[in-house]
């Protein structure tokens, strides 16, 4: 069984399930996921976790993402996506100059209303099968954050930009709001995920390239290492007498990596005397231990 993450770069027509369902081909086993949606006509990074990676599912799903996106101004749709029902379009005349400070206003934590075509339950049912049905419910606002907007090319009525943001955001319903701050409406043209926390687009394959690297009996190739997922994390490997308390998921005394200091809230990556990496652990400071968030054996 293969253990890790594979980056694959989706394709337009295929849902995030439609990618697990294929990488269980490709890859021979069941234990497979993915760590957060794209919409089926979006493209770019969407990292699938394989065996003990599974466990990393939800935690990368809360990595920052960047996008780069194509804003159509003057059109809205029922999807806030080109996909949808338009239902209004009017003309747009703002200028590139009022275009682009309506653009950076959004920059930093904003309260955003998540769309109705999306996958939020409410009640058990999620919003998209509601809106299907033609029902709109009342959504609450959620806090997220645009850290950086940056707009690659200005041809009115259309707008490229690359956005990083938090996780939750709905750049659909970012091209929307920016339409309506400018009072004529916007839509998502297009969407191309580039980044997933420090995964990149150019660390992505394809479904077919993988496919391809499978028949040559050559797949691991396309295989990422758990551990790379924390790297930012400084890494321990424990002497060989705490070794079986990390084997077991204990909590590992910091007393074990002598001359080294701690703060309190620190992750490190914790591994056997050998380099196996088992865990990531965090510090806790009044006990003097590390404690584990997340067990990899």
């Amino acid at each position: 069984m293969l253990n890790g993450m594979i980056i694959v770069k989706k394709e337009a027509g295929f849902t995030s399930n439609d990618v697990v369902a294929k990488m269980r081909g490709i890859c021979g086993q069941r234990k497979v996921g993915h760590t957060g949606t794209l919409d089926p006509d979006a493209t770019g990074v969407l990292p699938v976790c394989l065996g003990t990676g599974t466990k990393l599912c939800d935690m990368l799903a809360d990595r920052d993402k960047e996008y780069v996106t194509e804003l159509l101004l003057g059109v809205t749709t029922d999807t806030q996506d080109i996909s949808g029902t338009v239902l209004s379009e009017r003309e747009v005349n703002a200028s590139e100059e009022e275009v682009h400070a309506a653009i950076q206003s959004f920059v930093g934590a904003y309260d955003q209303v998540p769309p109705m075509y999306s996958a939020l339950k409410v009640n058990g049912k999620k919003l998209y099968e509601l809106a299907r049905e033609g029902k709109e419910v009342e959504r609450k606002a959620r806090r997220v954050t645009i850290l950086e907007i940056e707009i690659l090319e200005m041809k009115l009525p259309a707008v490229k930009l690359r956005v990083a943001c938090t996780k939750g955001t709905y750049i659909r319903t970012l091209c929307h709001d920016i339409g309506e701050k400018l009072g004529c409406g916007g839509t998502m043209k297009s969407l191309v995920r580039t980044r997933v926390g420090h995964f990149v687009i150019e660390q992505a394959r394809t479904l077919s390239e993988l496919q391809t690297l499978k028949d040559a009996g050559n797949l691991e190739e396309a295989l990422i290492p758990t551990e790379s997922a924390f790297e930012e994390c400084e890494r321990f490997c424990v002497p060989p007498l705490a070794e079986k308390y990390l084997k077991n998921g204990n909590a590992i005394a910091a007393s074990n990596f002598e001359g080294a200091s701690f703060e309190n809230g620190q992750r490190v990556r914790m591994c056997t005397t050998a380099g196996q990496f088992l865990g990531l652990y965090e510090y806790v400071g009044a006990k003097k231990t590390f404690e584990p968030v997340k067990m990899f054996l």
